[in-house]
């Protein structure tokens, strides 16, 4: 999110690392024992490093031939040389996909420095990836091709290819541009650019009796205040006084609980962010009921972004709609962004902690700090996309200075926010960009199924979406121990598959249960820095198919706390 209204398009976006679990319950069939019609269970993910790269070409020379830390794409005729083509060719051994897997699908994910106009297409290919510079063969079939060359990971949908366990040998060519494209090796010093393989699947199994339940009625949906409601000092939400908990990540297993830090005893709160604009008058209240009222429920957070003009529903927060907000029994969370909205003017870190603008941090304090209920606090989410900003470790600073004014003026109901992109292209920054325990209290991140949108033609179940920075957190203990948030979450829908996103949202609640740490989801309803066009529609509510999916998800019992706002 660079600016208020807006989401940043992930321009590389980073293996998404579980695959699908789905439901197989239904919510409007009379009681009884049925057998389910979809033969699928749990299902898990393989990120798989090449065994073996090399750059096939007939040029004796260009380098020292011994191992490569790059490897090289360029058409016959390159750099002026007509028999100067090169093939990058890379092997995997596939070894770990169960005998019941179905539905294999198979990335190649390879990582260059540059924007290219050149096309890349991947290959099977005949061709020794262990050999030292062997010269080009035929190609097997053409698996997938990208049409232009980004820096960052490029991906090529290989399933054609790669169906199970076995070495798969892939090349890539490259046409268009004669002038060599390089591409990271497994040689390359930095594991975290090394060509990788992501395959996901799910797992068959035979049908199997399932015992439903009647269908619960939805409730009422919740109504917008005719008028914007005055400012008036702000009463707690009809919500239980959050107690302590054993662990906040985990909760007590007694369900209706709420932690000082706002984490659920079980399940998981259910979010929105609805933007607003001047022909709704900037109703930023009348944004978040009407959505309500589409999906038959009330959002247990809303989600607003705010600068630091201190002035206005951009800067001078908590504004009239969200005081209202929280008097109904919702949740806030406050995106605090250093930039000024109206003038697009950004505030560097330095700036931040310098002192600078500490009469902005205090007032904003004061004013959280008086509300009198917790709410949820984040200091520029996404930061690792932000260079004009100043270092990690000066984002770091500037958190610190954040969050201790804060502490100084008394707003002890803040929970820290930590709210990162999660792409696996900045894995190698978070740890530096983590400011430490006693500074956070959720780790939040922001995973899109981007479909089309972003130039991919891979479609990301829910699972594989949020899957991938979820594992890494769990491998490196960034955040050990604290509870997880969706800060945003989206989908496209799939123009081939008109019920696609339908189906997308109503596995959502699956893929939560299989990753219990999230503790929370907002729902980024927005374009965002996408465009809407007749293949790209983020919002959750573009068509009535796609809203009813995200309805039913709403109501599954996951995601309705006996707490707070879903009731």
């Amino acid at each position: 999110m660079s600016r208020p209204g807006l989401h940043r398009l992930i321009r590389h976006h980073g293996a998404r690392r579980k695959a699908v679990l789905l439901s197989v319950l239904g919510t409007s069939v009379v009681a009884g024992i049925v057998a389910t019609m979809m033969p699928l269970l749990a299902s898990d993910d393989l990120s798989i490093r090449a065994a073996a790269d090399t750059t096939a070409t007939v040029v004796t020379q260009d380098g020292d031939n011994s191992a490569k830390t790059t490897l090289a794409t360029c058409p016959a005729r390159c750099d002026g040389n007509p028999r100067g083509g090169r093939d990058a060719v890379i092997q995997f051994a596939v070894t770990t996909v169960p005998a019941t897997a179905v539905n294999v699908r198979a990335t190649l994910r390879v990582h260059s420095w540059r924007t290219a106009a050149a096309t890349v297409t991947a290959h099977a290919s005949p061709v020794d990836a262990r050999a030292a510079r062997p010269a080009p063969a035929v190609p097997g079939p053409a698996l997938a091709t990208v049409t232009a060359v980004r820096p960052g990971f490029n991906e090529w949908d290989v399933s054609k290819l790669v169906t199970g366990n076995g070495t798969w040998t892939v090349s890539l060519a490259q046409t268009g541009l004669e002038t060599r494209v390089y591409w990271a090796a497994t040689e390359n010093r930095d594991p975290e650019l090394r060509p990788r393989l992501l395959i996901t699947y799910d797992i068959g199994t035979r049908p199997s009796a399932v015992v439903t339940s009647p269908a619960v009625a939805p409730p009422s949906p919740s109504v917008s205040p005719s008028a914007p409601p005055r400012p008036s000092p702000t009463t707690s939400p009809a919500r239980p006084t959050p107690s302590a908990t054993p662990s906040p990540s985990v909760g007590s297993g007694r369900c209706g609980e709420v932690s000082a830090e706002l984490v659920p005893s079980c399940g998981a709160w259910w979010g929105m962010y609805s933007p607003t604009s001047a022909a709704d008058g900037w109703d930023h209240g009348g944004a978040v009921t009407e959505v309500e009222a589409q999906v038959g429920r009330r959002f247990d957070i809303v989600h607003r972004y705010h600068d630091f003009s201190n002035t206005g529903s951009n800067g001078a927060f908590p504004d009239v709609y969200e005081r209202q907000q929280m008097r109904e029994g919702r949740l806030l969370f406050f995106a605090w962004e250093s930039r000024i909205f109206s003038s697009g003017k950004v505030l560097t870190w330095a700036d931040i902690y310098s002192g600078r603008h500490d009469a902005t941090i205090d007032a904003v304090a004061g004013r959280i700090r008086d509300t009198g209920v917790p709410v949820f606090m984040g200091f520029d989410h996404e930061p690792e996309d932000e260079p004009a900003k100043g270092s990690d470790a000066e984002f770091v600073r500037a958190w610190r200075h954040v969050h201790d004014r804060f502490a100084a003026a008394g707003a002890a109901n803040a929970v820290w926010v930590w709210t990162m992109m999660g792409w696996s292209g900045h894995y190698n920054r978070y740890a530096g960009l983590y400011p430490g325990d006693r500074y956070v209290d959720w780790v939040a991140y922001d995973p899109y199924n981007f479909h089309v949108c972003n130039g991919s033609t891979v479609w990301k179940s829910p699972s594989t979406t949020v899957g991938g920075f979820y594992r890494w957190l769990d491998e490196h203990g960034i955040g050990a121990g604290k509870p997880r948030m969706l800060a945003e979450f989206g989908t496209n829908f799939n123009s081939a598959d008109p019920a696609a996103k339908r189906r997308w949202f109503e596995e959502f609640p699956a893929a939560l249960k299989a990753h219990p740490k999230i503790k929370a989801a907002i729902y980024f309803n927005s374009a965002g820095m996408t465009t809407t066009t007749g293949n790209c529609n983020m919002t959750m509510n573009h068509d009535a198919s796609a809203l009813a999916g995200f309805a039913r998800a709403g109501q599954d019992s996951y995601l309705r706390q006996p707490t707070g706002g879903s009731r």
